[in-house]
């Protein structure tokens, strides 16, 4: 159920908003209603509680991390060749609960296991995904840009369907996130989900963009979803660095920016009714999580690469949290 407080602030402040606009009380009311009645048809439901405890908080899985999940960014990219089979492997061997696997899709339509448009920065082949085939995947070396490319050599970019499958037999939570292509994500998972329905207890869809959410709770609604977020991600890039030098430009990003953060703490995430909330490790504290935990919602904060934040996370704050690295500190991945 929604939380009397979010309604009373929502609702309000669309009659606020509308009525400094119009100064029509009539369309001011009118308008709040038709925002009451497009939430109240067109939103979707939490999955259920037990599922989502049972994918979120697996106790008997998490060895050595009491009620917080441990899961491997892209696989664990510092210790082995990022959203690979080796990757996930080697997640599993170092205590990982889980791993978060990224989501593309070949020339020819096959989903596979991918974070970038374009294969240049983590193979020894380049082009875009879009005009490459999975035949010309297949031939590429996924471990040639790594740090540990002599250990992992030869290592190939792995389809969604191979990954899934380890996975299942190394008893891992997979956190799929899907940058795109809400259409075909959410076929390939109602496929996926169909033939492997133990997925339904043991993953969750991430996205950063709430469309593509909203299209796997219309595909299957007993998915269990999370939104991503990064506040200020419109202006500047995951270190800090503007992404325009236009002093205007940057504005207006910030402004959207404070707008699109309002609409996913207020509105989005009941729109889809997600289950959790990925939330980059900057932007955590006891009240956030409180703030979400009212909600139904848990707090998963990435990517924390020090031995200091992980304890911080599983001591202090008692959440689960998305890592580069199992085995020593690094620096992050954007």
């Amino acid at each position: 159920m929604l939380q009397l407080g979010d309604d009373v602030t929502l609702y309000s402040l669309v009659f606020v908003l509308v009525l400094l606009g119009t100064r029509s009380p009539l369309w001011s009311t009118v308008l709040t209603v038709l925002v009451y009645l497009f939430l109240a048809t067109f939103r979707f439901p939490q999955a259920s509680t037990a599922r989502a405890r049972h994918v979120l908080r697996p106790d008997a899985r998490a060895a050595g991390s009491g009620q917080v999940s441990v899961v491997a960014h892209r696989g664990g990219g510092h210790d082995a060749p990022e959203n690979t089979i080796a990757a996930i492997r080697e997640a599993s061997k170092n205590g990982a609960t889980g791993v978060e696997l990224d989501l593309e899709f070949t020339a020819d339509g096959i989903p596979i296991l991918m974070h970038d448009e374009a294969v240049d920065r983590t193979t020894n082949g380049s082009g875009l995904l879009s005009r490459m085939k999975i035949f010309e995947l297949s031939k590429l070396d996924a471990a040639a840009k790594h740090r540990l490319r002599n250990k992992f050599a030869g290592e190939k970019i792995p389809t969604l369907e191979e990954a899934v499958k380890e996975c299942i037999k190394l008893q891992l939570i997979v956190y799929f996130d899907v940058k795109g292509h809400p259409d075909e994500a959410a076929a390939a998972f109602r496929d996926l989900y169909k033939k492997y329905p133990v997925l339904y207890n043991s993953s969750i869809v991430c996205s950063f963009e709430p469309k593509v959410i909203y299209r796997i709770r219309q595909s299957d609604p007993e998915v269990v979803t999370a939104l991503t977020h990064r506040p200020w991600s419109l202006s500047y890039f995951g270190d800090g660095v503007p992404r325009f030098s236009s002093a205007w430009k940057h504005l207006w990003m910030m402004l959207l920016d404070i707008v699109l953060d309002w609409a996913h703490h207020h509105v989005l995430w009941r729109l889809c009714g997600i289950s959790a909330f990925l939330i980059q490790k900057n932007f955590v504290s006891q009240e956030y999580v409180q703030y979400w935990a009212q909600r139904g919602v848990a707090v998963v904060a990435w990517t924390t690469n020090t031995n200091v934040e992980k304890e911080y996370y599983q001591e202090v704050l008692h959440i689960n949290y998305i890592t580069d690295s199992l085995v020593e500190d690094c620096e992050p991945h954007y």
